[in-house]
């Protein structure tokens, strides 16, 4: 998600004077945007005294916080601002981790990366006007933002829109399974699912139309499409299941915060 929130800064043109990657496993910068404006370190520690940042942006793994925002104490002042995109870690967290200090919180998602992202932030009360706004124009250069005052919504907007773009792939690959299993060639089952796909999420950014219309205006009664509607929603079963999974995937991030 870093890298997509990189990519995205690097290739609209966002005012950023420097970015310094801090990443200890060297394979894991390999795929990072190159340019001018970013340069890489190891550790906290090897931050310059004139280079040090006034945006601290976390994006790793919940599992290991405890050692990463240890690393960057040395940042805690009012004047700096904590952005963290990390999975299930609440503002509770960092406070408690880092001090009195201006943090948000925030839920981006990979199509960050080609500027179609959808960020959800919540700012703690250190968080001054200048700062959110800072803020909000690193979120809007890689697409939409929305700010929600409650925090604990966090938790299903993380399963829906942080996973979302995991689980769009999944139904790209069942398709392409059911196109080979249907007899198709594996290059066209592929190429039918993936721009099925992403045709159909390019009529949904294009238009006011709610998800159900553009689903009626497919589905002619009687027809093909209503017949593979019908076994995907006797008995609710698709609906269920997304529910379902939302549920295990949100109780995963308040697993998260302990």
């Amino acid at each position: 998600m870093g890298n997509a929130l990189l990519t995205g800064w690097l290739n609209n043109a966002v005012s950023i004077q420097q970015i310094t990657v801090i990443e200890p496993n060297n394979d894991a910068v390999k795929n990072v945007p190159k340019s001018n404006k970013v340069s890489f370190v190891t550790e906290a520690s090897e931050i310059i005294d004139n280079n040090k940042p006034k945006i601290i942006v976390f994006a790793t793994k919940p599992q290991i916080m405890d050692i990463v925002t240890q690393q960057f104490m040395q940042f805690s002042a009012a004047e700096n601002m904590f952005i963290s995109i990390v999975a299930g870690k609440t503002i509770k967290y960092f406070e408690k981790q880092c001090g009195k200090i201006p943090i948000v919180r925030a839920m981006p998602n990979t199509p960050a990366s080609i500027r179609l992202g959808i960020t959800v932030a919540c700012a703690n009360k250190y968080i001054n006007k200048k700062q959110k706004d800072i803020c909000d124009i690193l979120l809007k250069a890689v697409g939409s933002v929305a700010w929600i005052e409650d925090e604990n919504l966090l938790d299903p907007i993380t399963a829906i829109s942080g996973g979302g773009p995991a689980y769009v792939f999944l139904l790209t690959e069942c398709l392409t399974s059911a196109g080979i299993q249907a007899g198709l060639p594996d290059r066209l089952a592929h190429r039918l699912a993936r721009e099925t796909i992403s045709g159909a999420g390019a009529m949904l950014q294009n238009t006011n139309e709610d998800a159900e219309t553009l689903r009626m205006r497919v589905t002619s009664p009687g027809g093909t499409t209503a017949e593979a509607i019908r076994v995907l929603t006797t008995n609710n079963v698709w609906q269920n299941l997304v529910t379902k999974a939302i549920k295990a995937a949100a109780l995963r991030s308040q697993e998260l915060a302990d």
